[in-house]
């Protein structure tokens, strides 16, 4: 499901110690940041069966005092941010403001799903037929019981509460295995529920590497949310698929820029080279590959260039973006650069030599061939690449085609027409003339087609991802015509058959 941090510590110098401890390296420095235990399966059942208890207190609480509760955790969290920034810096290395950044978009998904369960999942009316006006119909939904969430490495902290906090705010308890790289936050997030209900473990962290999630997926939960790499997410509906346990999967990678004949070119360059090289391209949310119109493609092409150029990577507060935080990802950028550059493809910033482990350079490349695997492969990492298309026709088609975007970026003025180019495209969002901004929209499902993604996190869409539907039905009166029956009269029928003819044999 993903690199063992146990792997990544034997790889390491002087990488010693016992099989049973999980280290966690600050992948600036190779510094030791913490030392977790490797959760036995007999120790993550006990966790579970702790849910199973918990869980009943919680759903039992209902929307509004289970409201209060997580707004009394987000303001906990909120409170001590600053460490959990600092944190998040040491283990992912990421610069002061893109980890406060993360911090903050969680707490804000924190909040929204805390204040919007109880409208977006408590019982409401439903309207019936002419058949049966004697009934009185709703809906609701209902907690699904304990959710396992398996938090990636990239976003530790945004990503996993897009499906903690809308399962908590949906009733139910969750057992969080954070990514063995970023244990430590995992960590840190479920001590800060234990220290508002020490005797309550509605949210649990699991500690350990891959056999640690594997032991999650078989250990009977009600559904597993899952962030990841594209091998991760079928291992993961493999091992689920075992004992039934359905599944919220969100692949890795990045999305798509479609620039326009009539866009802006400065802001559609500066979110291309934001969406590219923020988190040194390891943002799901980013942007992995610009296809921009022949008549603007030379001018767009030099306007990123430009900005590519003043970035920086460092460890320092004045860097652009810190390291990459998994090394096997460092030689993932190294072979699709190598193949773009094989099949034809031009580097106008950095290329090869841009790559200085932990760190990479930002790198643009120019016609690449859309059988790449530059193109067809997970983007991650500080890479652009800029193609020219005919059309924006012809856009969408090589969007589809490679089908791993969650999301297309559209930077046109012509924003009245850009709705239907959006149905062409096989995505979960488009944006217009921004890039990466919808992820800080809470109300926002976010989810993927196809085999990107199976689900969705935020929004209502998110809540009820975490929620069983149930529908009531409550007879008011005796019905004039009451077909239900054996004993029915042959004048019901045929007054109904007479309706019936009535109201759907006749043209509008």
């Amino acid at each position: 499901m993903a690199e063992s941090a146990q792997s990544r510590l034997a790889a390491r110098p002087g990488g010693t110690g016992p099989t049973n401890v999980l280290t966690s390296y600050d992948p600036r420095t190779g510094e030791v940041v913490g030392n977790y235990a490797v959760m036995t399966a007999s120790e993550l059942h006990r966790a579970v069966r702790a849910a199973r208890s918990a869980e009943k207190w919680w759903a039992e609480l209902g929307f509004s005092s289970r409201k209060r509760w997580l707004l009394d955790w987000k303001r906990e969290i909120a409170r001590r941010s600053g460490e959990l920034v600092a944190l998040l810096c040491e283990e992912t290395g990421k610069p002061v403001a893109d980890a406060a950044i993360e911090v903050m978009l969680a707490v804000e998904d924190l909040d929204w799903a805390a204040r919007n369960a109880g409208r977006a999942l408590g019982r409401r009316r439903i309207g019936s037929n002419w058949l049966t006006r004697n009934q009185r119909a709703s809906v609701g939904y209902l907690p699904l019981g304990v959710v396992g969430v398996l938090g990636p490495w990239n976003n530790p902290v945004f990503t996993p509460m897009g499906s903690i906090a809308y399962a908590m705010a949906a009733g139910n308890a969750v057992v969080f295995k954070p990514h063995e790289l970023t244990t430590g936050v995992g960590v840190w997030l479920a001590d800060s529920w234990a220290r508002l209900a020490p005797n309550q473990p509605v949210l649990q962290v699991v500690t350990g590497d891959k056999a640690t999630g594997t032991a999650l997926c078989r250990a009977k939960v009600d559904k597993i949310a899952y962030a990841g790499s594209e091998a991760g997410a079928r291992e993961v509906i493999s091992v689920c698929a075992q004992t039934m346990t359905p599944v919220v999967v969100e692949r890795s990678g990045k999305g798509s820029m479609v620039v326009h004949v009539d866009a802006k070119l400065d802001d559609a360059a500066e979110a291309a080279v934001f969406g590219a090289m923020a988190n040194a391209g390891q943002n799901a949310t980013g942007i992995q590959r610009a296809y921009v119109a022949q008549s603007v493609y030379d001018r767009f092409l030099d306007l990123v260039a430009a900005q590519a150029r003043k970035l920086r990577p460092g460890a320092d507060r004045k860097a652009s973006y810190g390291p990459m935080i998994m090394e096997s990802q460092i030689e993932v950028v190294r072979r699709q650069v190598r193949d773009a550059v094989a099949r034809g493809g031009r580097a106008v910033v950095g290329g090869l030599d841009s790559i200085r482990d932990p760190y990479i350079e930002p790198i643009v490349l120019a016609e690449v061939p859309e059988e790449s695997i530059a193109i067809t492969g997970e983007g991650i990492g500080p890479v652009l690449i800029v193609n020219k298309v005919a059309s924006m026709d012809e856009a969408a088609e090589r969007i589809n085609a490679v089908g791993t975007d969650v999301a297309v970026s559209v930077f046109t003025r012509d924003v009245h027409e850009i709705e239907a180019f959006a149905e062409q495209l096989r995505v979960g969002v488009v944006t217009i003339n921004s890039s990466t901004a919808y992820a800080g929209i809470p109300a926002l499902p976010f989810g993927g087609v196809g085999e990107y993604g199976q689900g969705h996190s935020h929004g209502d869409q998110g809540l009820r991802e975490f929620s069983r539907t149930l529908a009531i039905t409550r007879k008011r009166y005796q019905a004039p015509v009451n077909l239900s029956t054996f004993d029915r009269h042959p004048r019901h029928l045929r007054l109904a058959r007479t309706f019936f003819r009535i109201r759907h044999g006749r043209r509008p």
